[in-house]
């Protein structure tokens, strides 16, 4: 989440004590003594918000303020007053100004002002990011949110996979939308006009399954779960894969299907022609930064589906999400947002009464297993790149019981 505030006061005891108190919160304070010295800072892509003295020699923070409306009108601007100005506070705020505050202000009041247009600023570049991305064009971005290093992966293996015309493996844990993947890939490929087809592998047979390839001879089929699949319709999968003709074929699963190769319950053969072009998607646990972004799609999602306003989305919600391991990943945060919109967010309201301890406690060990994700399971690597003792590291591993192997792909 952004943390950045532009910090403009012509007095420097003040600047200093207000930096001060900003960085004991976390917060990244810039600081600047004049609009001059500002003005480079202020800009559309701005990760922030502004606090400016009104009172300033030469151009003073109505200046200040103007100028960063006509910048971007989205970017917050907190007036600071001094006694006697709250009148011209009052006009500020109706020329734009975020909020005001009046000098000397109680550093929890200052706060809570700048949490809240931290939160307001967010929101509106994550809007714009969202945006950005359906600018482009392709499926990928239209349809495959997030902002993390994992995500853009995600995307631009689609990208490489779709265009090659052969069998794909998409793999992820339950809830985190496989079938979307896979009908990404079909819709980023030459057969993107062609027939899309998903069926559940449990329980189709060898003869229906060579009808599903013939009705999507110039499309791709997808089998949903392809380790439930009969060894009959395997072996079928398997020859219409060696004809080269007909459908694409497309499986999804969240099973381990190596080990069941090992277990003879997978044929191997048809094993290694879809590991060929594997495609894994990252559970919500190994990239807690894109919960926000795509918790915020779905309340949209929802609130125009249930044909009522966007509700605002708070920092403290957002960071009660954080704090939850989302087993069931996009699903249950599609679920949560929907709760959200209608009023009834009652997991997010449990996590917001979790004790301090426990909440950070949930965020490290999100923050573990996305680091583990990044390094692809290997522990050694993880623990270097936390900067942490092998044996801090290990520690930590064992109280939260994560297994490093199991972020191996």
């Amino acid at each position: 989440m952004i943390r950045k505030v532009l910090l403009v006061d012509d007095d420097a005891a003040v600047r200093e004590a207000l930096s001060q108190t900003l960085e004991l919160a976390d917060y990244e304070a810039v600081t600047a003594g004049s609009f001059v010295a500002a003005k480079d800072h202020i800009t559309p892509r701005f990760e922030g918000v502004i606090v400016s003295d009104i009172r300033m020699p030469g151009r003073d923070g109505f200046h200040l303020l103007n100028y960063a409306r006509e910048t971007d009108p989205e970017l917050p601007v907190i007036l600071l007053t001094g006694e006697g100005d709250i009148p011209m506070a009052v006009k500020a705020m109706g020329e734009g100004a975020y909020d005001f505050l009046e000098k000397p202000c109680a550093a929890a009041d200052l706060l809570a002002v700048i949490g809240r247009g931290i939160g307001a600023r967010a929101q509106v570049l994550e809007t714009r990011a969202l945006k950005r991305q359906l600018e482009r064009g392709d499926p990928a971005a239209r349809l495959l949110f997030g902002a993390s290093p994992q995500a853009e992966a995600l995307r631009e293996r689609v990208r490489a996979v779709a265009p090659t015309l052969a069998e794909v493996l998409v793999t992820g844990p339950a809830g985190s939308g496989i079938s979307k993947v896979a009908e990404v890939i079909h819709l980023m490929s030459p057969r993107a006009q062609g027939p899309f087809l998903k069926r559940p592998a449990a329980g189709l047979d060898a003869a229906e399954f060579t009808r599903l390839c013939k009705d999507a001879a110039e499309g791709s089929v997808f089998l949903d779960e392809v380790s439930a699949l009969s060894q009959a319709a395997q072996y079928a999968a398997l020859e219409q894969i060696e004809q080269g003709r007909g459908a694409r074929l497309l499986a999804g699963t969240t099973a381990d299907l190596a080990a069941l190769v090992e277990q003879e319950r997978f044929n191997a053969d048809l094993f290694y022609r879809l590991e060929g072009m594997r495609v894994r998607i990252p559970s919500l646990a190994e990239r807690p930064e894109d919960i926000p972004v795509i918790f915020r799609h779905y309340v949209v999602q929802a609130a125009e589906q249930a044909g009522i306003p966007v509700p605002e989305v708070t920092p403290d919600h957002l960071a009660a999400l954080m704090t939850q391991s989302w087993p069931g990943n996009a699903r249950s945060l599609m679920s949560a947002a929907m709760r959200f919109v209608l009023g009834m967010p009652e997991d997010v309201a449990v996590a917001a009464e979790l004790g301090l301890s426990e909440q950070m406690a949930r965020v490290e060990r999100s923050l573990l297993i996305a680091a583990l994700g990044r390094h692809n399971g290997h522990a050694s690597e993880t623990a270097q790149a936390l900067k942490l003792p092998r044996k801090t590291f290990y520690d930590k591993l064992a109280r939260y019981g994560i297994k490093p192997e199991t972020y191996r792909r």
